[in-house]
C-alpha cells in the first residue's frame, strides 16, 4: 500500500497547496505569484540536478520538446490556473483542473490514434458531469465565504480554468514521449519549470499589468515557500515515487482526488458545510477519472 498512500499524499499536498496559495496569489497577482513558486522550486531542482549529474540524460531534441512543453503547461497553464484561483476560488479551480485527464485522453486519440473503449467514452462523460453539477449546484447562497465568493464573470473565469486544464494536456502529450526514453524525471522537470520561469520574468519586465501588486512581506514569503514545496516538489516526488511500484491506472485515480480532498479542508477553514452538489460532483470526477486510466 506504500504506493497508494503516496499518490493519494500527493493529492493531499495540492488540496493543501491549493487552499493556501488562494491569498499569496491574489495578493501579489497571478504571474508574480506563480513566478516565484517557479523560482523557489527551480532552484531547489537545479541544486539536486547538479549533486546527482543527471544532466547527462537530457538530449537536445528532449530539452527543446521539454521547453515546448513548459512554454505550454507551466507558462501559459499556470498562469491560467492561479487566474482562474483568483476568481473562483480553490474549489472550483480544482474541479475545472481536473478536465485535464479526460482532455489528455482526447488528445491522445486524435493525435497519437490510441483507442478509446466504451468504458473510456464514459468516463469522460461521468467526469464532464461531475464538472458541470460542481459548477452549476457546487455553491448554497448562504455561503459567503472568499473561497466561494466569483470575482468577475463566472463564464470568463471557468473558461480560463478549461484553458489552464487544457494547456496542462497539451504539455503532458508533448513530455510523454520524451519521458519513455529515459529522461531523469527531475531534470525533465527543471527545464519546464525554469522555462515557465524565464518566461513569466520577461512577460514582467514587458507588461506593467502582469507586474507584482503588492510587496512581497515575510509571512507571504512563507507561504509561497510552503505551497511551492508542497505542490511541485513533494507533490511530484511523491507521485514519481508512486510510479515505481503502483500500477498507472490506480495511482492516476488516487492523485485525482484532489477535489474531493479539497472540501473538507474547505469546510474547517471557512467553517461553512460545501454544498450536496461540490460532493456529488467531485465524486464523479474520481469515479470518471477511475475509468479513463483502468482500462
Amino acid at each position: 500500500m506504500i504506493y497508494e498512500l503516496a499518490a493519494l499524499s500527493a493529492a493531499l499536498c495540492w488540496a493543501f497547496a491549493g487552499i493556501i496559495s488562494h491569498g499569496p496569489s491574489t495578493k501579489l497577482g497571478a504571474v508574480a505569484f506563480v513566478r516565484l513558486r517557479l523560482v523557489i522550486v527551480s532552484v531547489l531542482f537545479g541544486i539536486w540536478v547538479f549533486y546527482v549529474g543527471t544532466w547527462s540524460t537530457l538530449t537536445a531534441s528532449a530539452t527543446a520538446a521539454l521547453i515546448l512543453s513548459g512554454m505550454i503547461g507551466i507558462f501559459l497553464g499556470d498562469w491560467a490556473l492561479f487566474v482562474t484561483m483568483n476568481r473562483l476560488g480553490p474549489r472550483l479551480t480544482s474541479i475545472l483542473f481536473s478536465l485535464n485527464a479526460p482532455m489528455a485522453v482526447i488528445l491522445g486519440w486524435v493525435v497519437l490514434d490510441e483507442r478509446l473503449k466504451s468504458t473510456t467514452i464514459f468516463g469522460i462523460g461521468l467526469t464532464l458531469i461531475g464538472v458541470i453539477l460542481a459548477i452549476a449546484f457546487g455553491r448554497r447562497a448562504s455561503q459567503r465565504h472568499i473561497f466561494e465568493t466569483t470575482h468577475g464573470s463566472l463564464r470568463a473565469g471557468v473558461a480560463l480554468g478549461l484553458i489552464a486544464a487544457f494547456c496542462q494536456a497539451v504539455a503532458s502529450l508533448i513530455a510523454r514521449p520524451v519521458m519513455e526514453t529515459g529522461v531523469d524525471p527531475i531534470a525533465a522537470s527543471l527545464v519546464r519549470l525554469a522555462t515557465g520561469a524565464v518566461a513569466l520574468s520577461l512577460l514582467m519586465l514587458f507588461v506593467r499589468s502582469t507586474r507584482q501588486q503588492a510587496p512581497l512581506d515575510p509571512r507571504t514569503f512563507v507561504i509561497v515557500v510552503v505551497s511551492a514545496i508542497l505542490a511541485m516538489a513533494l507533490g511530484m516526488t511523491l507521485v514519481l515515487f508512486a510510479l515505481i511500484g503502483g500500477e498507472v491506472g490506480i495511482v492516476s485515480t488516487l492523485t485525482a482526488t484532489t477535489p474531493v480532498l479539497i472540501l473538507p479542508l474547505l469546510w474547517i477553514t471557512t467553517r461553512e458545510r460545501p454544498a450536496a452538489g461540490a460532493f456529488a460532483g467531485a465524486a464523479l470526477v474520481v469515479v470518471g477519472t477511475a475509468l479513463l486510466f483502468n482500462r
